[in-house]
Protein backbone atom coordinates (compact mmCIF):
# COMPACT_ATOMS: atom_id res chain seq x y z
CA UNK A 1 0.00 0.00 0.00
CA UNK A 2 1.21 3.48 -0.84
CA UNK A 3 1.18 5.54 2.32
CA UNK A 4 2.44 9.02 3.11
CA UNK A 5 4.41 9.44 6.30
CA UNK A 6 3.02 11.17 9.36
CA UNK A 7 5.18 14.28 8.83
CA UNK A 8 3.42 14.89 5.50
CA UNK A 9 0.07 14.78 7.31
CA UNK A 10 1.44 17.27 9.84
CA UNK A 11 2.74 19.52 7.05
CA UNK A 12 -0.74 19.66 5.53
CA UNK A 13 -2.17 20.54 8.96
CA UNK A 14 0.40 23.33 9.38
CA UNK A 15 -0.34 24.68 5.92
CA UNK A 16 -4.06 24.47 6.67
CA UNK A 17 -3.63 26.58 9.80
CA UNK A 18 -1.66 29.19 7.84
CA UNK A 19 -4.21 29.10 5.01
CA UNK A 20 -7.01 29.68 7.50
CA UNK A 21 -5.31 32.79 8.91
CA UNK A 22 -4.41 34.82 5.80
CA UNK A 23 -2.38 37.96 6.35
CA UNK A 24 -1.27 36.87 9.82
CA UNK A 25 2.16 35.79 11.00
CA UNK A 26 1.77 32.84 13.33
CA UNK A 27 4.40 31.58 15.74
CA UNK A 28 5.20 27.88 15.91
CA UNK A 29 3.48 27.81 19.32
CA UNK A 30 0.28 29.27 17.82
CA UNK A 31 0.40 26.84 14.91
CA UNK A 32 1.00 23.94 17.31
CA UNK A 33 -2.01 24.95 19.38
CA UNK A 34 -4.31 25.28 16.35
CA UNK A 35 -3.07 22.04 14.73
CA UNK A 36 -2.97 20.16 18.05
CA UNK A 37 0.64 19.14 17.49
CA UNK A 38 3.74 19.52 19.62
CA UNK A 39 5.81 22.64 19.09
CA UNK A 40 8.87 20.49 18.26
CA UNK A 41 6.94 18.74 15.48
CA UNK A 42 5.69 22.05 14.11
CA UNK A 43 9.20 23.55 14.20
CA UNK A 44 10.60 20.58 12.24
CA UNK A 45 7.76 20.83 9.73
CA UNK A 46 8.19 24.59 9.34
CA UNK A 47 11.88 24.14 8.60
CA UNK A 48 11.17 21.70 5.76
CA UNK A 49 8.31 23.77 4.31
CA UNK A 50 10.40 26.96 4.43
CA UNK A 51 13.34 25.21 2.73
CA UNK A 52 10.96 24.20 -0.07
CA UNK A 53 9.73 27.79 -0.43
CA UNK A 54 6.14 26.98 0.57
CA UNK A 55 6.13 29.21 3.65
CA UNK A 56 8.05 32.26 4.75
CA UNK A 57 9.42 32.75 8.22
CA UNK A 58 10.35 36.00 9.94
CA UNK A 59 12.44 35.93 13.09
CA UNK A 60 11.93 38.13 16.10
CA UNK A 61 9.24 39.07 18.58
CA UNK A 62 6.89 40.22 15.83
CA UNK A 63 7.87 37.37 13.52
CA UNK A 64 6.19 34.16 12.57
CA UNK A 65 5.18 32.08 9.58
CA UNK A 66 2.87 32.62 6.64
CA UNK A 67 2.22 30.96 3.30
CA UNK A 68 4.81 32.08 0.76
CA UNK A 69 2.40 31.49 -2.12
CA UNK A 70 -1.39 31.08 -2.26
CA UNK A 71 -2.76 27.66 -1.31
CA UNK A 72 -4.18 27.39 -4.83
CA UNK A 73 -0.59 27.38 -6.18
CA UNK A 74 0.71 24.72 -3.75
CA UNK A 75 0.09 21.19 -4.99
CA UNK A 76 -0.08 18.11 -2.83
CA UNK A 77 2.97 16.90 -4.78
CA UNK A 78 4.86 20.03 -3.62
CA UNK A 79 4.07 19.21 0.02
CA UNK A 80 5.02 15.55 -0.30
CA UNK A 81 8.31 16.39 -1.98
CA UNK A 82 9.10 19.05 0.65
CA UNK A 83 8.74 16.49 3.42
CA UNK A 84 9.56 13.11 1.87
CA UNK A 85 11.66 13.91 -1.18
CA UNK A 86 10.95 12.86 -4.77
CA UNK A 87 7.74 10.94 -5.36
CA UNK A 88 8.56 7.37 -6.34
CA UNK A 89 6.99 3.99 -5.71
CA UNK A 90 10.31 2.21 -6.02
CA UNK A 91 13.99 3.08 -5.89
CA UNK A 92 14.30 1.95 -9.53
CA UNK A 93 13.91 5.37 -11.10
CA UNK A 94 16.08 7.74 -13.04
CA UNK A 95 18.32 9.75 -10.76
CA UNK A 96 18.14 7.28 -7.85
CA UNK A 97 20.91 7.58 -5.27
CA UNK A 98 21.92 3.93 -5.61
CA UNK A 99 21.92 1.87 -8.80
CA UNK A 100 19.44 -0.98 -9.02
CA UNK A 101 21.04 -4.32 -8.14
CA UNK A 102 18.96 -6.29 -10.70
CA UNK A 103 18.97 -3.71 -13.48
CA UNK A 104 20.54 -6.06 -16.04
CA UNK A 105 17.71 -8.60 -15.96
CA UNK A 106 14.77 -6.41 -15.04
CA UNK A 107 11.87 -6.39 -17.50
CA UNK A 108 10.43 -3.30 -15.77
CA UNK A 109 13.38 -1.09 -16.66
CA UNK A 110 12.03 2.35 -17.53
CA UNK A 111 8.40 1.47 -16.80
CA UNK A 112 8.54 2.66 -13.20
CA UNK A 113 9.45 6.16 -14.37
CA UNK A 114 6.17 6.36 -16.29
CA UNK A 115 4.19 5.11 -13.30
CA UNK A 116 5.92 7.50 -10.92
CA UNK A 117 5.29 10.41 -13.29
CA UNK A 118 1.58 9.50 -13.56
CA UNK A 119 1.26 9.50 -9.77
CA UNK A 120 3.17 12.76 -9.45
CA UNK A 121 1.02 14.34 -12.16
CA UNK A 122 -2.18 13.30 -10.36
CA UNK A 123 -0.91 14.72 -7.06
CA UNK A 124 0.26 17.86 -8.85
CA UNK A 125 -3.30 18.38 -10.07
CA UNK A 126 -4.67 18.76 -6.53
CA UNK A 127 -3.91 22.03 -4.75
CA UNK A 128 -4.06 22.72 -1.05
CA UNK A 129 -7.08 24.96 -1.61
CA UNK A 130 -8.80 21.99 -3.31
CA UNK A 131 -7.98 19.83 -0.32
CA UNK A 132 -9.28 22.40 2.15
CA UNK A 133 -12.48 22.82 0.12
CA UNK A 134 -13.61 19.33 -0.94
CA UNK A 135 -16.33 20.72 -3.20
CA UNK A 136 -13.48 21.74 -5.53
CA UNK A 137 -12.38 18.10 -5.74
CA UNK A 138 -15.86 16.74 -6.40
CA UNK A 139 -17.87 19.24 -8.44
CA UNK A 140 -21.63 18.83 -8.65
CA UNK A 141 -21.41 17.53 -12.23
CA UNK A 142 -19.58 14.47 -10.93
CA UNK A 143 -22.02 13.64 -8.13
CA UNK A 144 -23.41 10.16 -8.10
CA UNK A 145 -27.10 9.90 -8.98
CA UNK A 146 -29.38 9.43 -6.01
CA UNK A 147 -30.95 6.00 -5.68
CA UNK A 148 -34.70 5.92 -5.97
CA UNK A 149 -35.06 2.58 -4.23
CA UNK A 150 -34.48 1.97 -0.58
CA UNK A 151 -32.74 -1.25 0.52
CA UNK A 152 -36.09 -2.69 1.65
CA UNK A 153 -37.51 -2.29 -1.89
CA UNK A 154 -34.93 -4.59 -3.46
Amino acid sequence: MLRLNRMTDYAILVLGVLHGRPGELLSSAQIARHAQLTQATVAKTIKALAAAGLITTIRGTKGGCALAIPASKISIADVIEAIEGPIALTACVEGADEPCSVQQGCFMSGSWNQINEAIRSALDGVSLSDLFNPTNLFPASLEMPKHTQTPSQT
